[in-house]
């Protein structure tokens, strides 16, 4: 029988992922606590949010999207929902275990699809967010750019050929 604890937590859970943007499942297992409230304090920066959850409740939690990464939900699980970014704190997180020596993400979700640990591992080494809207910006100005100077090409030759016929005249 489901204890109140129980279903406020299920409840709280379900809030968190209709919340998220993206949501990762790690095994944490080998953090010390105060690694864990460091990790906390600078996933919050991202607006990340990193919490220990029971894989059963955490199944009822997410229903039928728990049948994607039935395989994640398995020994210790910690979740991390991110509510503003999709990446960034997921590249926290993934650094964050990496110079620790310890934690690995098992699969989660983003948006509606599910991810596995290879994609979690791409999404991290995507560049920023502003760095991708700025090449974005760069590719769709650059045909702009190359009409404005095939345009101008002919109006500069003609300029440099008077520049060219006015300073002959000259001297």
């Amino acid at each position: 029988m489901a204890t109140q604890k129980k279903i406020d937590t299920v409840t709280e859970l379900t809030d968190k992922i209709a919340k998220a943007k993206s949501m990762v499942l790690t095994d944490y297992r080998g953090l010390k606590h105060k690694q864990l409230e460091e990790l906390r304090r600078t996933l919050k920066k991202t607006q990340g949010e990193f919490v220990v959850t029971k894989n059963r409740l955490l199944r009822k939690a997410l229903g039928d999207k728990a049948l994607t990464i039935d395989a994640a939900l398995n020994q210790s699980t910690a979740t991390l929902f991110a509510y503003a970014d999709e990446v960034a704190p997921l590249k926290d997180l993934l650094k964050f275990f990496k110079t620790a020596g310890m934690g690995i993400a098992k699969g989660g979700f983003l948006g509606a699809s599910s991810l596995t640990e290879s994609d979690i591992a791409k999404l991290a080494n995507l560049p920023s967010r502003q760095m991708l809207l700025a090449r974005l910006a760069g590719q769709l100005n650059a045909p702009i750019q190359g009409l404005h100077r095939a345009l101008s090409w002919n109006i500069n030759t003609l300029v440099w050929a008077l520049d060219a016929v006015k300073n002959k005249k000259i001297s």
